[in-house]
């Protein structure tokens, strides 16, 4: 089943994202988390640090992308022969 047209910030697609911790996450908050990362970025690369080196500045926190989980009965892949001498045969 597929639902349409809801938030991006709603419950249903966080839990589809991956669990709760992507509840409220929507293109507006990565966009300004990617905004704060961006100025960060900039303030390390162009900041006058005097002698020393430029301190870490940490990302903004995300929730994680959930991981694929991968199927122990996937077949195997075919090679363009075998598929040719699998359809000669009909």
């Amino acid at each position: 089943m597929l639902v349409q047209r809801l938030p991006d910030t709603s419950l249903t697609v966080a839990l589809a994202s991956g669990g709760r911790e992507h509840f409220g996450w929507g293109q507006d908050r990565h966009m300004s988390a990617d905004l704060f990362d961006a100025i960060n970025q900039n303030t390390r690369a162009t900041g006058q640090w005097g002698k020393g080196k430029a301190p870490k500045i940490p990302a903004y926190p995300r929730p994680q992308p959930k991981k694929a989980e991968k199927k122990a009965d996937s077949p195997k892949p075919r090679s363009v022969a075998e598929l040719h001498k699998l359809f000669q045969r009909r």
